[in-house]
């Protein structure tokens, strides 16, 4: 990636993607990330907390890019995250799977579901029939297309953002996003 040629998001939001925050919002911020990833669990809280501070000019979106060479469970994560969203528990698993990162085993992520009153005949069904691996599958593919390569990576507003000095960068591109639109 040069300075010449920024890396920009290569699949726009998408109707089936996870969403908070305002759908008037005058910032998206977008990230591709691992459940099983360290620094990822650190950036969980950055949708909530963005929204706090910018209400109602934030909306947030989550993709899935597990980097299955190194966290063997995330695969598995990211699919149960997609049933307990067709659920309409997307965030609360995601939530719960940052929360439990150490414990992302098929059993441990049966009895998350069943935490959070999902419908379980229908999550063992979709779950043993890999349901939602597709969906996982192109969201890593849309990744790679915009050339991910580690996760987290945010966009905001299309534009990656250099967050390897820490989330301050993503908060303070989020507030110049934010005060650029107002004028």
């Amino acid at each position: 990636m040069s300075p010449t040629h920024p890396v920009t998001l290569a699949v726009p939001p998408e109707p089936t993607d996870h969403v908070k925050g305002s759908e008037h919002a005058r910032v998206l911020v977008l990230e591709y990330g691992d459940f099983e990833c360290p620094s990822c669990k650190v950036a969980a809280t950055t949708p909530d907390l963005l929204i706090e501070r910018f209400p109602n000019q934030v909306r947030f979106i989550f993709r899935h890019f597990p980097l299955e060479e190194a966290h063997p469970h995330a695969l598995l994560a990211a699919e149960s995250a997609e049933a307990a969203g067709a659920q309409g528990k997307f965030w609360e698993m995601h939530d719960l799977l940052f929360r439990n990162q150490q414990h992302l085993k098929a059993a441990d992520l049966h009895h998350y579901a069943s935490e959070l009153g999902l419908d379980m005949a229908r999550y063992v069904a979709e779950m043993d029939d890999h349901i939602y691996l597709q969906k996982v599958r192109e969201h890593i593919a849309g990744g790679r297309s915009s050339h991910i390569r580690a996760t987290p990576t945010f966009f905001v507003n299309g534009a990656v953002q250099d967050i390897s000095f820490g989330m301050k960068a993503l908060h303070d591109a989020v507030a110049a996003a934010v005060t650029h639109r107002r004028k």
